[in-house]
């Protein structure tokens, strides 16, 4: 029920954020103000907002119906021209049009107004539980990934809260999903490549545009993981590794 910060070179537990009446599922920093905001997602159905440097939590979201299961900030600003308040000073933390997103154990994606408080859209087309959503960036801003227990990895338009296209190629769960930084040869522009991880032990990669089979599969090792948890993608100069974790404990990096 407790998010703690640790400093690991002195081993030191550094502070604790209380709050949350069920076991905490997801945390994401803000991806403006240098990261001093964290949200959080729990088991008791909200999500929380926290000021990390007072360690206060500045808003609770409430809607889920049941069990929240993950959480992400966007990198949307607002076009506003008239906006030049660069510090983020009004509202609650001065949004800006910033909005966070969730996914529950109520088969439901939930997008959340951080300015205003207020829920803005429900997306409803998962038929289970939603165990990953991320936002896009660059060209993709405007769109949500998911992956669901419906074994489907989901893509959607914010402004129209539409399914865009649907990727149905795992067999078991789908717990992890992340846009890639990787293009396909025919394709100018931004990634246009997706990936999710799943119970079935693969990652798939998916190309967005051309909405055919997976691009690519990596098969984790059978007796050695027994299915993929979580994804995350680290780019340094030109390479681009993939790290993923599984159930059984292994953490595997892919050049």
């Amino acid at each position: 029920k407790t998010i703690r910060f640790w400093d690991f070179k002195n081993n030191k537990q550094l502070q604790i954020l209380n709050g949350h009446k069920d076991c905490v599922s997801s945390i994401e920093f803000s991806p403006f103000n240098g990261g001093r905001y964290l949200c959080s997602g729990s088991f008791d159905k909200t999500i929380r907002l926290w000021d990390v440097e007072t360690s206060k939590s500045l808003h609770v979201f409430k809607g889920h119906k049941d069990r929240i299961w993950c959480v992400d900030v966007s990198q949307l600003q607002s076009n506003n021209k008239d906006d030049n308040n660069k510090m983020n000073s009004i509202g609650v933390i001065g949004g800006n049009g910033y909005t966070i997103c969730s996914g529950s154990w109520d088969k439901t994606i939930r997008i959340w107004d951080i300015e205003t408080t207020k829920q803005l859209n429900v997306l409803k087309r998962h038929k289970s539980y939603v165990s990953s959503v991320k936002y896009g960036s660059n060209e993709l801003l405007n769109t949500i990934l998911s992956g669901s227990y419906d074994n489907t990895v989901r893509l959607w338009d914010i402004r129209s809260c539409q399914q865009i296209q649907m990727f149905d190629g795992h067999t078991e769960y789908v717990n992890a999903v992340e846009y890639s930084q990787f293009m396909t040869k025919n394709i100018i522009g931004n990634s246009n490549v997706i990936c999710s991880g799943s119970f079935d032990n693969t990652i798939c990669f998916w190309d967005i545009r051309l909405n055919r089979d997976t691009l690519f599969i990596i098969r984790g090792n059978k007796e050695e993981d027994y299915g993929i948890m979580s994804l995350k993608f680290k780019k340094k100069d030109n390479d681009i590794n993939l790290c993923y974790s599984s159930v059984k404990g292994p953490i595997h990096i892919w050049g």
